[in-house]
């Protein structure tokens, strides 16, 4: 995996943090704290996407990000756990990961 794909994973990473920012912040250092999340996870993004296929690089960082968050929530914040919802992360994580594996493919054919 090049540095690129791994600015995206830190990014979505990042993008878990300030997504439970914004439903848990409740002081200014916390709000603060989210910000400098947003800001920093989209510039991680934005580098990424400037060597990597843009679309396959939103889905990958969107789907990284909510089964992130889903987990989040269950792990930290003690929402229930629910088998449909953790079926659906389970597609959901299938497709990132066949996105990925597909635009992996599509550039090595590209290179030959």
């Amino acid at each position: 995996m090049n540095r690129y794909w791994m600015m995206v994973f830190g990014a979505g990473f990042i993008e878990v943090a300030w997504v439970s920012g914004l439903k848990y912040a409740a002081t200014p250092l916390e709000w603060i704290g989210t910000g400098l999340a947003i800001i920093v996870s989209f510039f991680i993004l934005i580098i990424a996407t400037n060597h990597l296929p843009i679309g396959t690089v939103y889905a990958v960082f969107t789907g990284l990000g909510t089964t992130g968050t889903v987990i989040a929530e269950i792990i930290i914040f003690h929402e229930p756990v629910l088998p449909l919802k953790l079926a659906l992360i389970a597609m959901l994580l299938i497709g990132v990961i066949g996105l990925k594996i597909v635009t992996d493919r599509q550039k090595k054919e590209g290179d030959m």
